[in-house]
């Protein structure tokens, strides 16, 4: 059954189809030819899918620092995020730099990211081939999935529909890093519906629950959230008949 898309801008929309063999994002580029700009993903667990080619909001990942766990540590102590962080402990600048300095040095296999919106920094993301770590891996689908964390950190940012372009600069910077892969992963806690909401609106499909023993010895239901490269992400063009 095809898939029918909307592209807004302004008060403007462009309606178009999902081809066979083409992917969500592929058509969304093509209808939004016209447009000046790249289409990004408002809501693709509607129908028709929904894209906006949007001006005023810019989203982009870089790679943290050091110079950003002041940062982090104020971010992991709002309340909003401490609520899903808190097994953790107290988001201390020594404990935070204790958890992610060895990973901001590169000398394990997770990658740390801070999260700018027009040039602020506002939030944190820490992603990882599932492989590397064995002890997940058995918990989850598939191992060769790429695996992320996030949390968006200033209070005046939240709800204001950046999660969704946040995983979306992720996605496409992990596709960009690893072309082979094809699945990304993310497993919120199950009580944590603002999370479960904003990844099915990414493109995310839920799917297998599982208890994820946490740092403090405690143990947290999870929901496995997958996204489908070559059905949402892929640029290559559909296959000629």
């Amino acid at each position: 059954m095809s898939r029918h898309l909307v592209v807004r801008n302004g008060g403007h929309e462009l309606a178009g189809v999902v081809r066979d063999g083409e992917s969500w994002y592929a058509a969304a580029r093509r209808t939004a030819a016209p447009l000046t700009g790249e289409p990004v993903p408002v809501d693709l667990s509607a129908d028709p899918l929904l894209w906006t080619v949007d001006h005023d909001l810019l989203v982009v990942l870089r790679p943290m620092t050091r110079g950003d766990l002041p940062s982090v540590a104020r971010w992991r102590a709002q309340a909003h995020v401490d609520r899903w962080w808190h097994a953790d402990g107290p988001a201390t600048l020594e404990r935070v730099t204790d958890a992610y300095g060895a990973d901001i040095d590169g000398t394990t296999p997770t990658r740390m990211w801070v999260v700018e919106a027009n040039g602020r920094s506002v939030g944190f993301l820490q992603d990882y081939r599932i492989r590397d770590y064995p002890d997940y891996a058995l918990l989850t689908p598939d191992p060769d999935a790429m695996c992320c964390d996030y949390a968006i950190g200033e209070p005046e940012w939240v709800g204001r529909g950046l999660g969704v372009r946040m995983i979306w600069a992720w996605a496409l910077r992990t596709l960009h890093r690893f072309p082979d892969v094809k699945a990304l992963f993310a497993a919120p806690d199950h009580r944590n519906s603002t999370s479960l909401r904003m990844l099915e609106k990414a493109g995310f499909v839920q799917g297998t629950w599982f208890d994820e023993p946490q740092s403090d010895g405690s143990v947290v239901t999870v929901v496995g959230c997958t996204l489908d490269v070559r059905r949402v992400l892929s640029s290559e063009p559909p296959a000629a008949n």
